[in-house]
Protein backbone atom coordinates (compact mmCIF):
# COMPACT_ATOMS: atom_id res chain seq x y z
CA UNK A 1 0.00 0.00 0.00
CA UNK A 2 2.62 2.11 0.74
CA UNK A 3 3.80 1.95 -2.65
CA UNK A 4 0.74 3.68 -4.16
CA UNK A 5 1.31 7.15 -1.69
CA UNK A 6 3.82 10.03 -3.56
CA UNK A 7 6.67 10.96 -1.43
CA UNK A 8 6.46 13.70 1.02
CA UNK A 9 9.88 15.04 -0.06
CA UNK A 10 9.33 14.57 -3.94
CA UNK A 11 5.36 15.97 -3.97
CA UNK A 12 4.23 16.85 -0.51
CA UNK A 13 0.64 18.16 -2.20
CA UNK A 14 0.08 14.74 -4.03
CA UNK A 15 1.36 12.94 -0.87
CA UNK A 16 -1.99 15.09 1.26
CA UNK A 17 -4.29 14.00 -1.04
CA UNK A 18 -3.16 10.55 -1.30
CA UNK A 19 -2.82 9.76 2.62
CA UNK A 20 -6.89 11.70 2.81
CA UNK A 21 -8.02 9.18 -0.16
CA UNK A 22 -6.40 6.00 0.78
CA UNK A 23 -6.36 6.74 4.40
CA UNK A 24 -10.23 6.67 4.12
CA UNK A 25 -10.67 9.75 5.70
CA UNK A 26 -12.19 11.72 2.34
CA UNK A 27 -13.58 11.51 -1.50
CA UNK A 28 -14.45 13.76 -4.18
CA UNK A 29 -17.66 14.55 -4.81
CA UNK A 30 -20.03 14.67 -7.66
CA UNK A 31 -20.81 18.49 -6.80
CA UNK A 32 -17.65 20.28 -7.62
CA UNK A 33 -15.62 21.39 -5.07
CA UNK A 34 -17.26 20.01 -2.28
CA UNK A 35 -16.15 16.52 -0.66
CA UNK A 36 -17.78 13.58 0.45
CA UNK A 37 -16.32 12.64 4.44
CA UNK A 38 -16.09 9.03 4.47
CA UNK A 39 -16.86 6.88 7.78
CA UNK A 40 -13.22 6.82 8.89
CA UNK A 41 -12.88 10.75 8.64
CA UNK A 42 -16.01 11.51 10.09
CA UNK A 43 -15.54 9.00 13.05
CA UNK A 44 -12.34 11.32 13.36
CA UNK A 45 -14.50 14.35 12.94
CA UNK A 46 -16.66 13.06 15.94
CA UNK A 47 -14.13 12.35 18.01
CA UNK A 48 -12.51 16.09 17.86
CA UNK A 49 -16.56 17.51 17.68
CA UNK A 50 -17.11 15.81 21.08
CA UNK A 51 -14.64 16.88 22.64
CA UNK A 52 -14.52 20.29 21.77
CA UNK A 53 -18.20 20.62 22.41
CA UNK A 54 -17.35 19.42 26.28
CA UNK A 55 -14.93 22.12 26.80
CA UNK A 56 -17.15 24.65 25.18
CA UNK A 57 -20.05 23.28 27.81
CA UNK A 58 -17.40 23.46 30.47
CA UNK A 59 -17.02 26.80 30.25
CA UNK A 60 -20.45 27.48 30.03
CA UNK A 61 -21.78 27.50 26.69
CA UNK A 62 -24.62 26.35 24.92
CA UNK A 63 -25.47 24.58 21.90
CA UNK A 64 -28.23 25.90 19.19
CA UNK A 65 -29.19 25.94 15.31
CA UNK A 66 -29.78 29.22 13.40
CA UNK A 67 -31.48 28.66 9.74
CA UNK A 68 -28.98 27.99 6.95
CA UNK A 69 -30.54 30.90 4.70
CA UNK A 70 -30.28 34.31 5.27
CA UNK A 71 -32.16 36.88 3.62
CA UNK A 72 -29.66 39.05 1.53
CA UNK A 73 -31.20 42.78 3.60
CA UNK A 74 -28.96 41.15 6.37
CA UNK A 75 -26.00 41.16 4.57
CA UNK A 76 -26.08 44.75 4.08
CA UNK A 77 -26.37 45.85 7.30
CA UNK A 78 -22.88 45.44 8.78
CA UNK A 79 -20.64 46.98 5.67
CA UNK A 80 -17.44 45.51 6.07
CA UNK A 81 -18.87 42.09 7.26
CA UNK A 82 -20.32 41.80 3.92
CA UNK A 83 -17.24 43.39 1.82
CA UNK A 84 -15.59 40.43 3.42
CA UNK A 85 -18.00 37.23 2.21
CA UNK A 86 -19.69 39.15 -0.74
CA UNK A 87 -17.04 36.88 -3.55
CA UNK A 88 -17.81 33.95 -1.47
CA UNK A 89 -21.35 33.80 -1.52
CA UNK A 90 -23.99 31.11 -3.24
CA UNK A 91 -26.85 32.73 -3.43
CA UNK A 92 -30.82 31.24 -3.82
CA UNK A 93 -32.68 32.99 -6.43
CA UNK A 94 -35.78 30.50 -6.61
CA UNK A 95 -37.59 27.54 -4.99
CA UNK A 96 -39.11 25.72 -7.46
CA UNK A 97 -38.69 23.95 -10.81
CA UNK A 98 -40.32 22.53 -13.56
CA UNK A 99 -40.38 19.99 -16.36
CA UNK A 100 -39.40 21.28 -19.30
CA UNK A 101 -42.19 21.17 -22.18
CA UNK A 102 -39.42 20.67 -24.38
CA UNK A 103 -38.28 17.04 -22.86
CA UNK A 104 -34.81 18.87 -21.43
CA UNK A 105 -35.83 17.10 -18.10
CA UNK A 106 -36.13 19.75 -15.17
CA UNK A 107 -36.02 23.55 -15.56
CA UNK A 108 -35.96 26.66 -13.24
CA UNK A 109 -39.60 27.48 -13.10
CA UNK A 110 -39.71 31.62 -14.02
CA UNK A 111 -42.39 32.14 -11.59
CA UNK A 112 -41.05 30.95 -8.72
CA UNK A 113 -38.62 33.49 -7.79
CA UNK A 114 -38.14 34.91 -4.56
CA UNK A 115 -39.19 38.39 -3.93
CA UNK A 116 -35.45 38.75 -1.42
CA UNK A 117 -32.65 36.23 -2.51
CA UNK A 118 -31.33 34.39 0.11
CA UNK A 119 -27.77 33.90 0.94
CA UNK A 120 -25.92 30.02 1.97
CA UNK A 121 -24.76 30.48 4.94
CA UNK A 122 -21.08 31.46 4.71
CA UNK A 123 -20.97 32.61 8.70
CA UNK A 124 -24.00 33.30 10.75
CA UNK A 125 -22.99 37.06 12.76
CA UNK A 126 -26.00 38.35 10.82
CA UNK A 127 -28.86 36.11 11.29
CA UNK A 128 -27.79 35.02 14.90
CA UNK A 129 -27.77 39.39 15.86
CA UNK A 130 -31.30 39.22 14.28
CA UNK A 131 -32.26 36.94 16.06
CA UNK A 132 -30.41 38.55 19.43
CA UNK A 133 -32.47 41.51 19.10
CA UNK A 134 -35.27 40.01 20.42
CA UNK A 135 -33.65 37.55 23.24
CA UNK A 136 -31.82 40.88 24.53
CA UNK A 137 -33.68 43.47 26.64
CA UNK A 138 -31.82 43.75 29.88
CA UNK A 139 -28.30 42.66 31.27
CA UNK A 140 -30.08 39.78 33.37
CA UNK A 141 -30.24 38.62 29.84
CA UNK A 142 -26.32 38.37 29.23
CA UNK A 143 -24.46 37.16 28.86
CA UNK A 144 -25.54 35.44 25.84
CA UNK A 145 -23.18 32.29 25.81
CA UNK A 146 -24.47 30.36 22.22
CA UNK A 147 -22.36 27.82 20.00
CA UNK A 148 -23.78 26.13 16.62
CA UNK A 149 -22.60 23.09 14.90
CA UNK A 150 -23.11 23.58 11.02
CA UNK A 151 -22.22 23.37 7.88
CA UNK A 152 -21.25 26.42 5.77
CA UNK A 153 -20.45 27.22 2.08
CA UNK A 154 -17.67 29.44 0.73
CA UNK A 155 -17.71 29.48 -2.68
CA UNK A 156 -14.27 28.68 -3.42
CA UNK A 157 -12.77 28.40 -6.87
CA UNK A 158 -9.42 26.44 -5.77
CA UNK A 159 -10.19 23.78 -3.36
CA UNK A 160 -8.37 21.11 -1.62
CA UNK A 161 -9.87 17.85 0.55
CA UNK A 162 -10.64 19.47 4.28
CA UNK A 163 -8.30 22.58 3.52
CA UNK A 164 -10.40 24.35 1.56
CA UNK A 165 -14.33 23.14 -0.21
CA UNK A 166 -16.91 25.17 -0.92
CA UNK A 167 -18.92 23.38 1.57
CA UNK A 168 -17.73 22.57 5.16
CA UNK A 169 -18.31 21.59 8.67
CA UNK A 170 -18.00 23.53 11.49
CA UNK A 171 -18.61 25.28 14.62
CA UNK A 172 -19.40 28.67 15.23
CA UNK A 173 -19.34 30.55 18.77
CA UNK A 174 -21.76 33.70 19.01
CA UNK A 175 -21.59 35.38 22.47
CA UNK A 176 -23.33 38.78 24.15
CA UNK A 177 -21.67 40.63 26.62
CA UNK A 178 -22.57 43.77 28.83
CA UNK A 179 -19.15 45.35 28.57
CA UNK A 180 -16.17 45.52 26.28
CA UNK A 181 -14.13 43.54 29.04
CA UNK A 182 -16.16 40.54 29.70
CA UNK A 183 -16.21 40.22 25.71
CA UNK A 184 -12.45 40.58 25.42
CA UNK A 185 -11.86 38.29 28.06
CA UNK A 186 -14.29 35.66 26.47
CA UNK A 187 -12.19 36.05 23.11
CA UNK A 188 -9.11 35.18 24.67
CA UNK A 189 -10.85 32.33 26.81
CA UNK A 190 -11.91 31.00 23.77
CA UNK A 191 -8.71 31.22 21.94
CA UNK A 192 -7.02 29.26 24.95
CA UNK A 193 -9.92 26.50 24.47
CA UNK A 194 -8.56 25.80 20.92
CA UNK A 195 -4.89 25.70 21.79
CA UNK A 196 -5.83 23.27 24.53
CA UNK A 197 -7.67 21.32 21.95
CA UNK A 198 -4.88 21.57 19.43
CA UNK A 199 -2.21 20.77 21.41
CA UNK A 200 -3.67 18.02 24.07
CA UNK A 201 -5.55 16.37 21.65
CA UNK A 202 -4.47 16.75 17.89
CA UNK A 203 -1.01 16.83 19.55
CA UNK A 204 -0.16 20.00 17.07
CA UNK A 205 1.97 22.31 18.70
CA UNK A 206 0.03 26.33 18.10
CA UNK A 207 1.47 29.37 18.45
CA UNK A 208 -1.33 32.24 20.23
CA UNK A 209 -1.23 35.78 18.14
CA UNK A 210 -3.61 38.14 16.90
CA UNK A 211 -3.70 39.05 13.24
CA UNK A 212 -2.79 42.40 11.68
CA UNK A 213 -5.78 44.36 10.25
CA UNK A 214 -5.33 43.46 7.21
CA UNK A 215 -5.84 39.76 8.34
CA UNK A 216 -8.96 40.53 10.58
CA UNK A 217 -12.24 38.33 10.13
CA UNK A 218 -14.84 41.39 8.47
CA UNK A 219 -15.84 42.65 10.71
CA UNK A 220 -14.13 42.53 13.96
CA UNK A 221 -12.42 44.57 15.75
CA UNK A 222 -9.32 42.04 16.73
CA UNK A 223 -9.04 38.50 15.51
CA UNK A 224 -6.88 36.05 17.85
CA UNK A 225 -6.07 32.70 16.59
CA UNK A 226 -3.61 30.17 17.11
CA UNK A 227 -1.05 29.19 14.14
CA UNK A 228 0.31 25.51 12.95
CA UNK A 229 3.05 24.68 11.43
CA UNK A 230 3.01 21.97 9.24
CA UNK A 231 5.84 19.58 7.58
CA UNK A 232 6.10 21.21 4.47
CA UNK A 233 6.92 24.17 6.33
CA UNK A 234 3.96 26.13 5.71
CA UNK A 235 1.19 27.66 7.93
CA UNK A 236 -2.03 26.66 9.10
CA UNK A 237 -4.51 28.73 10.30
CA UNK A 238 -6.04 26.52 13.03
CA UNK A 239 -8.80 28.48 14.64
CA UNK A 240 -9.69 31.62 14.99
CA UNK A 241 -11.73 34.08 17.93
CA UNK A 242 -12.98 37.45 17.40
CA UNK A 243 -13.66 40.47 19.38
CA UNK A 244 -16.52 41.93 17.16
CA UNK A 245 -16.93 45.01 19.23
CA UNK A 246 -20.18 46.93 19.35
CA UNK A 247 -20.36 46.57 15.61
CA UNK A 248 -22.68 43.62 14.70
CA UNK A 249 -25.33 45.20 17.70
CA UNK A 250 -25.34 48.60 16.40
CA UNK A 251 -26.01 47.17 13.15
CA UNK A 252 -28.65 44.62 14.17
CA UNK A 253 -30.13 47.47 17.21
CA UNK A 254 -29.12 44.74 19.99
CA UNK A 255 -29.60 46.93 23.18
CA UNK A 256 -30.27 46.35 26.94
CA UNK A 257 -31.01 48.17 29.74
CA UNK A 258 -28.03 47.90 31.99
CA UNK A 259 -27.81 48.35 36.05
CA UNK A 260 -28.29 51.85 36.02
CA UNK A 261 -31.43 51.75 33.75
CA UNK A 262 -29.54 52.95 30.90
CA UNK A 263 -29.70 51.97 27.03
CA UNK A 264 -26.53 50.28 25.91
CA UNK A 265 -25.24 48.64 22.91
CA UNK A 266 -24.31 44.87 23.89
CA UNK A 267 -20.76 44.12 23.23
CA UNK A 268 -20.09 40.92 21.01
CA UNK A 269 -17.79 37.32 20.11
CA UNK A 270 -17.40 35.02 17.39
CA UNK A 271 -15.45 32.18 17.35
CA UNK A 272 -14.86 29.23 14.90
CA UNK A 273 -13.34 25.86 14.16
CA UNK A 274 -13.38 23.45 11.05
CA UNK A 275 -12.96 20.01 9.72
CA UNK A 276 -10.03 21.76 7.58
CA UNK A 277 -8.66 20.71 11.78
CA UNK A 278 -8.74 17.13 10.25
CA UNK A 279 -6.21 18.15 7.41
CA UNK A 280 -4.18 19.74 9.90
CA UNK A 281 -3.60 16.70 11.56
CA UNK A 282 -2.97 14.24 8.40
CA UNK A 283 -0.07 17.34 7.58
CA UNK A 284 1.22 17.42 10.93
CA UNK A 285 1.97 13.73 11.49
CA UNK A 286 1.58 11.55 8.39
CA UNK A 287 4.30 9.57 6.84
CA UNK A 288 4.86 7.61 3.83
CA UNK A 289 3.22 4.78 4.93
CA UNK A 290 0.23 6.34 5.54
CA UNK A 291 -1.79 8.54 8.64
CA UNK A 292 -0.76 8.60 12.02
CA UNK A 293 -3.45 9.63 14.14
CA UNK A 294 -3.10 11.31 17.87
CA UNK A 295 -4.75 8.41 20.12
CA UNK A 296 -7.12 10.21 22.00
CA UNK A 297 -9.27 11.21 18.51
CA UNK A 298 -8.04 8.35 16.75
CA UNK A 299 -11.61 6.08 15.68
CA UNK A 300 -9.99 3.36 16.25
CA UNK A 301 -6.98 2.85 18.99
CA UNK A 302 -6.22 -0.68 19.09
CA UNK A 303 -6.66 -3.44 16.46
CA UNK A 304 -5.47 -7.01 16.95
CA UNK A 305 -5.07 -9.53 14.23
CA UNK A 306 -4.95 -12.83 14.58
CA UNK A 307 -2.15 -15.53 13.04
CA UNK A 308 -3.06 -18.88 12.78
CA UNK A 309 -3.19 -22.24 10.85
CA UNK A 310 -6.38 -23.92 10.80
CA UNK A 311 -9.61 -23.99 13.32
CA UNK A 312 -8.85 -25.32 16.03
CA UNK A 313 -5.61 -22.50 16.45
CA UNK A 314 -8.05 -20.11 15.46
CA UNK A 315 -10.75 -21.36 18.56
CA UNK A 316 -7.73 -20.58 21.03
CA UNK A 317 -6.90 -17.28 19.37
CA UNK A 318 -10.41 -15.93 19.63
CA UNK A 319 -10.99 -16.96 23.08
CA UNK A 320 -7.79 -15.06 24.09
CA UNK A 321 -8.03 -12.19 21.79
CA UNK A 322 -11.97 -11.51 22.83
CA UNK A 323 -10.28 -11.51 26.71
CA UNK A 324 -8.17 -8.89 25.66
CA UNK A 325 -11.02 -7.22 23.86
CA UNK A 326 -13.27 -7.05 26.91
CA UNK A 327 -10.20 -5.77 28.92
CA UNK A 328 -9.30 -2.83 26.77
CA UNK A 329 -13.36 -2.18 26.54
CA UNK A 330 -13.44 -1.98 30.11
CA UNK A 331 -10.87 0.72 29.92
CA UNK A 332 -12.57 2.87 27.47
CA UNK A 333 -10.14 2.14 25.05
CA UNK A 334 -11.70 2.39 21.19
CA UNK A 335 -10.48 -1.71 19.87
CA UNK A 336 -11.61 -3.93 17.10
CA UNK A 337 -10.27 -7.44 16.99
CA UNK A 338 -10.30 -7.91 12.89
CA UNK A 339 -10.44 -11.88 12.55
CA UNK A 340 -11.59 -11.63 9.01
CA UNK A 341 -10.31 -14.41 7.12
CA UNK A 342 -11.04 -13.02 3.71
CA UNK A 343 -7.39 -10.91 3.84
CA UNK A 344 -3.86 -11.97 4.65
CA UNK A 345 -2.31 -10.67 7.97
CA UNK A 346 0.40 -8.69 6.16
CA UNK A 347 -2.41 -6.93 4.28
CA UNK A 348 -4.39 -6.25 7.21
CA UNK A 349 -1.08 -4.74 9.17
CA UNK A 350 -0.87 -2.18 5.83
CA UNK A 351 -4.17 -1.52 5.84
CA UNK A 352 -4.34 -0.51 9.30
CA UNK A 353 -1.12 1.33 9.24
CA UNK A 354 -2.29 3.21 6.22
CA UNK A 355 -5.30 4.59 8.70
CA UNK A 356 -3.05 5.72 11.15
CA UNK A 357 -4.65 3.22 14.21
CA UNK A 358 -2.11 3.95 17.04
CA UNK A 359 -1.96 0.37 18.06
CA UNK A 360 -1.22 -2.83 16.53
CA UNK A 361 -1.48 -6.62 18.45
CA UNK A 362 -0.73 -9.20 16.26
CA UNK A 363 -1.44 -12.11 18.12
CA UNK A 364 -0.09 -15.49 17.05
CA UNK A 365 -0.33 -19.60 18.36
CA UNK A 366 3.65 -19.32 19.50
CA UNK A 367 3.15 -15.74 20.98
CA UNK A 368 0.26 -17.61 22.94
CA UNK A 369 2.51 -20.35 24.12
CA UNK A 370 4.86 -17.80 25.51
CA UNK A 371 2.27 -16.24 26.97
CA UNK A 372 3.07 -12.91 25.10
CA UNK A 373 1.62 -10.69 21.86
CA UNK A 374 3.31 -8.37 19.86
CA UNK A 375 2.79 -4.91 20.39
CA UNK A 376 3.45 -2.43 17.69
CA UNK A 377 3.36 1.69 17.65
CA UNK A 378 2.13 3.45 14.60
CA UNK A 379 3.93 6.28 15.41
CA UNK A 380 7.68 5.24 15.80
CA UNK A 381 6.84 1.62 14.22
CA UNK A 382 8.74 0.16 17.10
CA UNK A 383 7.72 -3.40 17.81
CA UNK A 384 8.29 -5.77 21.01
CA UNK A 385 6.46 -8.39 23.29
CA UNK A 386 4.71 -7.91 26.11
CA UNK A 387 3.38 -10.69 27.98
CA UNK A 388 -0.24 -10.80 28.28
CA UNK A 389 -0.96 -10.71 31.82
CA UNK A 390 -1.51 -6.81 32.70
CA UNK A 391 -2.00 -6.11 28.93
CA UNK A 392 -4.70 -4.22 28.80
CA UNK A 393 -3.26 -1.96 31.24
CA UNK A 394 0.12 -1.77 29.03
CA UNK A 395 -1.56 -0.59 26.29
CA UNK A 396 -3.35 2.05 28.12
CA UNK A 397 -0.51 2.97 29.71
CA UNK A 398 1.64 3.45 25.69
CA UNK A 399 -1.65 5.37 24.22
CA UNK A 400 -0.40 7.99 26.83
CA UNK A 401 2.77 8.09 25.84
CA UNK A 402 2.25 7.74 22.03
CA UNK A 403 0.24 10.93 22.52
CA UNK A 404 2.68 12.71 24.26
CA UNK A 405 5.79 11.47 21.96
CA UNK A 406 3.86 12.80 19.05
CA UNK A 407 3.04 16.13 20.80
CA UNK A 408 7.14 16.22 21.71
CA UNK A 409 8.21 15.06 17.91
CA UNK A 410 5.79 17.83 16.40
CA UNK A 411 6.94 20.27 18.69
CA UNK A 412 10.73 20.06 18.24
CA UNK A 413 10.08 20.19 14.10
CA UNK A 414 7.73 23.78 15.40
CA UNK A 415 10.62 25.41 17.58
CA UNK A 416 13.49 24.28 14.47
CA UNK A 417 11.45 26.41 12.46
CA UNK A 418 11.16 29.58 13.76
CA UNK A 419 14.15 31.29 12.83
CA UNK A 420 15.07 35.40 13.26
CA UNK A 421 15.61 37.11 10.09
CA UNK A 422 17.37 41.38 10.00
CA UNK A 423 17.64 41.91 6.39
CA UNK A 424 15.68 41.37 3.56
CA UNK A 425 18.13 38.26 1.35
CA UNK A 426 17.84 36.72 4.67
CA UNK A 427 13.97 36.67 5.15
CA UNK A 428 14.00 35.62 1.13
CA UNK A 429 16.26 32.89 1.70
CA UNK A 430 14.88 31.46 4.68
CA UNK A 431 11.87 31.15 3.57
CA UNK A 432 12.94 29.33 -0.14
CA UNK A 433 15.17 27.40 1.69
CA UNK A 434 13.90 26.41 5.04
CA UNK A 435 10.42 27.59 5.25
CA UNK A 436 8.71 27.34 8.39
CA UNK A 437 7.77 30.95 10.78
CA UNK A 438 10.39 33.51 10.02
CA UNK A 439 10.56 36.12 13.01
CA UNK A 440 11.13 39.30 11.47
CA UNK A 441 10.62 43.33 12.26
CA UNK A 442 7.48 45.58 10.15
CA UNK A 443 6.67 49.01 10.35
CA UNK A 444 3.55 48.44 10.58
CA UNK A 445 1.48 49.46 7.37
CA UNK A 446 -0.23 47.63 5.02
CA UNK A 447 1.59 48.82 2.32
CA UNK A 448 4.54 47.25 3.16
CA UNK A 449 2.35 43.81 4.58
CA UNK A 450 0.70 43.66 0.69
CA UNK A 451 4.14 44.53 -0.65
CA UNK A 452 5.65 41.81 1.20
CA UNK A 453 2.91 39.04 0.22
CA UNK A 454 3.14 40.38 -3.15
CA UNK A 455 6.90 39.60 -3.62
CA UNK A 456 7.13 36.48 -1.29
CA UNK A 457 3.76 34.92 -1.21
CA UNK A 458 4.50 34.85 2.50
CA UNK A 459 1.43 36.92 4.98
CA UNK A 460 1.80 37.87 8.58
CA UNK A 461 0.39 34.53 10.27
CA UNK A 462 0.04 36.35 13.71
CA UNK A 463 1.43 39.25 16.02
CA UNK A 464 2.18 36.90 19.14
CA UNK A 465 0.38 37.39 22.21
CA UNK A 466 2.58 38.56 25.23
CA UNK A 467 5.20 39.48 22.45
CA UNK A 468 8.16 40.87 23.68
CA UNK A 469 9.34 44.67 22.65
CA UNK A 470 12.46 44.87 20.60
CA UNK A 471 13.58 48.32 18.66
CA UNK A 472 14.60 47.45 14.35
CA UNK A 473 14.07 47.79 11.30
CA UNK A 474 11.16 46.74 9.23
CA UNK A 475 12.93 44.24 6.63
CA UNK A 476 11.76 45.51 3.75
CA UNK A 477 11.10 49.58 4.29
CA UNK A 478 13.96 50.43 6.70
CA UNK A 479 11.29 52.02 8.95
CA UNK A 480 11.52 51.49 12.48
CA UNK A 481 9.58 48.86 14.60
CA UNK A 482 9.12 48.43 18.09
CA UNK A 483 8.70 44.13 17.69
CA UNK A 484 9.09 40.96 15.19
CA UNK A 485 6.03 39.28 13.79
CA UNK A 486 5.72 36.67 12.48
CA UNK A 487 5.83 35.13 8.97
CA UNK A 488 4.86 32.40 6.98
CA UNK A 489 3.81 30.96 3.68
CA UNK A 490 0.57 28.84 4.13
CA UNK A 491 -2.49 27.43 3.48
Amino acid sequence: MSKEIASRQEDYSQWYNDLVIKGGLADYSAVRGCMVIKPHGFALWENMRDALDKMFKDTGHVNAYFPLFIPKSFLSKEAAHVEGFAKECAVVTHYRLKNDPNGGGVVVDPDAKLEEELIIRPTSETIIWNTYKDWIQSYRDLPLLINQWANVVRWEMRTRLFLRTAEFLWQEGHTAHATQTEAIAESRQMLEVYASFAEEFMAVPVIRGVKTESERFAGAVDTYCIEALMQDGKALQAGTSHFLGQNFAKAFDVKFLNNKNEQEYVWATSWGVSTRLVGAIVMAHGDDQGLVLPPKIAPLQVVIVPIYKGDEQKAQLDAKANEILADLKRLGIRVKYDDNDNARPGWKFAEYEMKGVPVRLALGARDLEKNVVEVARRDTKEKKAVELDGIAQYIDGLLLEIQHSMFKKAKEFRDEHVTKADTWDEFVKLLDEKGGFISAHWDGTAETEDAIKEKTKATIRCIPLNNPKEDGKCILSGRASSERVLFARAY
